[in-house]
């Protein structure tokens, strides 16, 4: 094995970035057939399937369905003692697409991977992908932890593409709940009050939540939609149901947000007669932890591509979206940087974000993220004493 000084990094990085660039047309064929195919969580059936076939015809081991999830991704290349985990997103948004770009997130995590597997002997490197499904409420990334994904790493990345680039995530705890209610149905004319209404509770709930927000600390969200709320204006609702997601900076606060949350809840229960039911749909999504030395790395890379992070406060916001690769970097040294792409004044999860994520300026956030990754893996563990 070549030895890893700082010359030989020196010539390392042009070469990785060489690789990205040589391959940058498959990287963006694979993230224009993700967009055009979005698939919502726990159904990437084909964006798992892509993303395992780009890395197994460059030499990686892939396979579908690892950890026990049959749309995660497991590919691995070379034996080297340093482990590197890129981390692949690929769920869409129900209604909105890829309104938040995990296409590019699949594609960079990949490019990085391909760059990487190209030194992995010299630097001493084993180089691994995860393809995580369900990031968009679901944690796919905490189901895989609990079967072993993730352990060991020395080092685990990934990228988000936001209106601009952020170096640094920050993003918030967020438990996501099921709530339903079952009352009594009958005919809102002729038979009211043989009826409990359902739809009654989620409107006192709503009311008392937003009266609620008025006292919550200033880094907290509560917010949710009702998904079901009857069949027929003359059918008092038998059952209404809604998901909600709760949010603040850490666990320990969240959990005393959401005991005053269900409240509300509970008082739409208590005041309509309905009986009420809450059914997390995952576990909670942690803060993130981010390691200082990788996001040092990062961030210095980022200026030699042309990528500081910005200084405005309102577009640099999606920073503080929840994510459950905060969960990896509780277990992990990790880094979740974003990257910026031009999208006329759209923010994430809105049509016309998902309508940037395709086209030049996506294209290249995702050459500028790949080539960043694999320089900051190359920083960190690229040499002796990593």
């Amino acid at each position: 094995m070549a030895d890893p000084s700082q010359a030989g990094v020196g010539r390392a990085r042009a070469h990785l970035a060489g690789v990205v660039d040589g391959e940058l047309d498959s990287l963006v064929a694979l993230s224009e057939t993700i967009h055009a195919h979005p698939e919502t969580a726990w159904e990437e059936h084909r964006a798992a399937a892509w993303v395992a076939d780009a890395l197994a015809t460059a030499g990686f081991e892939a396979r579908t369905g690892a950890f026990g999830l049959e749309t995660s991704v497991h590919a691995t290349v070379g034996s080297g003692s340093r482990r590197v985990g890129l981390v692949a997103e690929y769920d869409a948004l129900p209604g909105l697409g890829h309104a938040c770009g995990h296409n590019l997130i699949a594609a960079t995590a990949v490019g990085a991977a391909r760059a990487l597997a190209s030194v992995a002997d010299e630097f001493d490197l084993t180089v691994e992908v995860y393809g995580t499904p369900a990031e968009e409420g679901g944690g796919g990334k905490i189901r895989m932890l609990e079967q072993g994904a993730f352990a060991g790493l020395d080092l685990a990345m990934m990228t988000h593409p936001g209106p601009v680039d952020v170096a640094r995530a920050r993003p918030f705890a967020v438990t996501h709940s099921h709530v339903a209610y079952d009352g009594v149905s009958a005919h809102a004319g002729a038979y009211p009050d043989r009826g409990v209404n359902a739809n009654d509770a989620f409107v006192v709930a709503q009311v008392a939540i937003g009266l609620l927000r008025q006292q919550l600390p200033e880094d907290t969200r509560v917010h949710g939609i009702q998904t079901l709320g009857g069949s027929a204006p003359n059918a008092i609702p038998a059952r209404t149901e809604g998901r909600w997601y709760v949010r603040a900076a850490s666990l320990t606060e969240l959990e005393a947000v959401e005991r005053r949350v269900a409240n509300c809840f509970e008082a739409g229960a208590l005041a309509s007669g309905t009986t009420l039911t809450i059914t997390p749909e995952s576990e909670p999504y942690d803060a993130f932890r981010t390691d200082e030395a990788a996001l040092a790395a990062w961030e210095r890379n980022a200026v030699l591509l042309g990528r500081p992070s910005s200084t405005d406060e309102s577009a640099s916001r999606m920073a503080r979206a929840s994510t459950d690769m905060g969960n990896v970097s509780q277990v992990v040294r990790a880094i979740h940087p974003y990257v910026g792409i031009e999208t006329r004044g759209a923010s994430n999860h809105q049509p016309e974000f998902a309508a940037a994520c395709v086209g030049a300026s996506a294209n290249a956030a995702l050459r500028d993220g790949a080539v960043g990754l694999a320089w900051t893996a190359l920083d960190v563990l690229g040499r002796p004493g990593a």
